[in-house]
């Protein structure tokens, strides 16, 4: 456990702690009854808790590969102090029943969600200057530095969508003026927030959720680094997969791939269109995309040509 802090103390603790609050949103779903926007009160706790725990060990690890870390070091302390602020108001807003996002509704509550995100302004630059150094690391293996550079690529890419969230809608400034509801911004478009929803994340499937791509984006940074490592586990066994060339070039694949889907998703969201109700130009786009991934996966694994003999070799034989 000592070796996993010296990671990266900050981020690891951070990490730790959120192991203790999945336990603690486990427990309160359990025996708190209480219900906001018709979900369980403590079900948002509880996935962002998971999502700052995994974010956390990832970039701890990712920080330790450098050469140079001060200033990515410096940076993971401010991304572990900012996530802490920002769970620091989403499970007290929980606790108080009330909402945490884009609530305004009493001077308490706008104060929480603008320190919420100056919060996530400050991770995302942060994230970004780390990002910029692990483009800049040289990364001996060529299949880990492409899942690296391209998973911290499109993580910040993701994270930026929570930022197209914090916008008004159309209606919730005149309804506001007019004695409503001081709500400004929201996770869904083209529906109000808090209808039906999938199981557990809750993404709308009655309109557009920008959650969708917001939540496959940023976990890039663990999807295809692990797919990397699979990749050289299965090189033991498959002998296609020793060449490092064949992996790079699987590890492109599968972020061209990633990239694509969160494009994917997030075009379908921006449209008002639920996830799990794509229209006959969504099935298109993912058709073309998964053209360009099979076309992707058939140059990876294509055998290396022979190289051609010079003319006297040949002649010889």
């Amino acid at each position: 456990m000592s070796r996993l802090i010296r990671l990266h103390p900050p981020l690891m603790i951070t990490a730790l702690l959120m192991a203790a609050l999945t336990v603690w949103c486990l427990v309160g779903l359990g025996v708190d009854d209480r219900m906001l926007l018709g979900v369980p009160i403590w079900l948002k706790p509880l996935k962002f808790a998971v999502s700052v725990m995994i974010y956390s060990v990832t970039l701890a690890w990712l920080i330790s590969l450098l050469a140079k870390r001060r200033l990515a070091s410096a940076m993971g302390t401010v991304i572990a102090v900012t996530a802490l602020v920002e769970m620091a108001a989403i499970v007290g807003q929980a606790a108080r029943g009330h909402r945490s996002h884009f609530n305004f509704a009493t001077t308490l509550d706008g104060a929480l969600f603008m320190l919420m995100a100056v919060s996530i302004v400050v991770l995302w630059l942060a994230t970004a200057v780390v990002a910029i150094q692990l483009i800049r690391q040289r990364i001996g293996d060529r299949p880990a530095a492409y899942a690296i550079r391209a998973g911290i690529g499109v993580a910040i890419a993701g994270l930026a969508e929570g930022f197209f969230m914090t916008r008004p809608k159309p209606g919730q400034v005149e309804a506001a003026a007019n004695g409503g509801e001081r709500i400004f911004g929201a996770h869904s478009i083209g529906v109000a927030d808090g209808g039906d929803g999938l199981p557990f994340v809750n993404w709308s499937t009655v309109g557009g959720d920008l959650r969708v791509g917001h939540f496959i984006g940023m976990h890039a940074l663990q999807a295809l680094p692990l797919f990397a490592l699979a990749l050289t586990l299965l090189a033991r066994r498959f002998g296609r997969l020793a060449d490092d060339r064949t992996r790079a070039r699987l590890v492109l694949t599968a972020a061209t791939a990633y990239a694509g889907l969160t494009a994917l998703v997030t075009w379908q969201a921006v449209r008002g269109q639920s996830v799990v109700h794509p229209d006959a130009l969504t099935w298109a786009a993912a058709g073309v995309l998964g053209v360009v991934v099979l076309a992707g996966i058939g140059w990876a694994l294509r055998r290396p040509a022979e190289r051609a003999l010079p003319m006297n070799v040949a002649a010889v034989r």
